[in-house]
């Protein structure tokens, strides 16, 4: 593992890393995984960072957006986001802020079509990308040798971390990782968003996919490509007619065998921490990885309680937003 040149302020921070442990008190007053996920990532605000943005450009000519947190001297740590998120939602904001205040040097990579600003090509994101994000590390590693490296990925942007570590193992240039509230069976999650109200969490991100890839149509000027687009209601229609065939794969049941990322965490080779919650809204302990699904280089954390990237405390502060830390900083500091 890299060793990086740490400034004071993260050295201090390591040594009350151990102090503050890894255990969860869940809020009493949030019970259940849907409150846990609305109120964290809904209605509490969180102040952001003012953040820079560097446009990189793609082997293939397209390029993804990277908003950086003001740089404090330590590793860097690269977020990667959730299906129609960014460094705007509320998790992002949360953990940049968290991240920099430990000393860390954090952005958020954007996927292909989700900064905002249409991208070139047709291509987009799904939940078994991993060529982006590992040309990127790639490319930071590259620039910033010097430094620690490691990286964050949240529900979606946890598949596609995976998979890139699990593709290229240490070849990726990352020292650590975390991967937070992954949908690691897709099979699973499609089914369990399906049902109750976890059918208004899958309505609610249909919506801006809609959105991104109309906007994306104009752009290319292929208004056809986005025809019968409201009639797109599940995931599973939206990765039938959009997903499985943009991005090369047979059909959506291929899809989601080969983006499924239960079957790869085996393949990880580098300090990996897998925080889930059993009453996650978008999936079911039955789809959460057993212990044969793990390489010795990855630990999972298996909460009964947390929703959907919420994993707010009693106190009202966010879990995520002390545990992560922590946890990278203990990997430095061992490194």
């Amino acid at each position: 593992m890299a060793v990086a040149t740490y400034v004071p302020a993260v050295r201090s921070a390591v040594s009350e890393a151990a102090d503050r442990g890894g255990e969860f008190r869940p809020a009493w007053w949030l019970p259940g995984g849907h409150l846990q996920t609305i109120v964290p990532n809904t209605l509490r605000w969180r102040r952001g960072l003012s953040l820079r943005r560097q446009h990189l450009t793609l082997p293939d000519g397209d390029f993804v957006a990277v908003d950086w947190a003001p740089d404090p001297g330590g590793p860097i740590v690269v977020l990667l986001h959730g299906l129609g998120g960014g460094s705007g939602s509320a998790y992002a904001r949360g953990l940049m802020r968290a991240l920099h205040d430990r000393g860390f040097w954090a952005c958020t990579m954007h996927f292909r079509g989700a900064s905002g600003r249409p991208n070139r090509k047709p291509r987009s994101y799904h939940m078994g990308e991993s060529e982006d994000p590992r040309y990127v590390l790639g490319e930071l590693r590259r620039r910033h040798n010097a430094r620690g490296l490691a990286a964050v990925g949240v529900s979606l942007g946890g598949s596609a971390l995976l998979h890139s570590i699990a593709t290229e193992g240490e070849g990726t240039g990352v020292d650590c990782a975390v991967a937070v509230s992954v949908p690691f069976s897709l099979h699973v999650a499609e089914q369990r968003l399906n049902r109750g109200f976890s059918r208004l969490y899958q309505r609610h991100i249909l919506r801006q996919l809609r959105r991104q890839w109309r906007r994306k149509c104009d752009v290319l000027a292929r208004r056809d490509m986005a025809e019968g687009l409201d009639g797109l209601r599940t995931f599973r229609q939206f990765d039938t007619r959009i997903t499985a065939p943009l991005h090369g794969f047979r059909d959506v049941d291929d899809y989601y065998d080969r983006a499924s990322s239960i079957g790869r965490i085996r393949y990880i080779r580098v300090p990996t921490l897998l925080i889930s919650a059993e009453n996650d809204p978008f999936m079911t302990p039955e789809g959460l990885p057993a212990p044969e699904h793990l390489s010795d280089c990855v630990i999972l954390e298996r909460h009964a309680q947390g929703g959907h990237v919420g994993f707010l405390e009693s106190n009202g502060r966010s879990y995520l937003e002390r545990r992560i830390p922590d946890y990278l900083l203990e990997q430095f500091r061992n490194g």
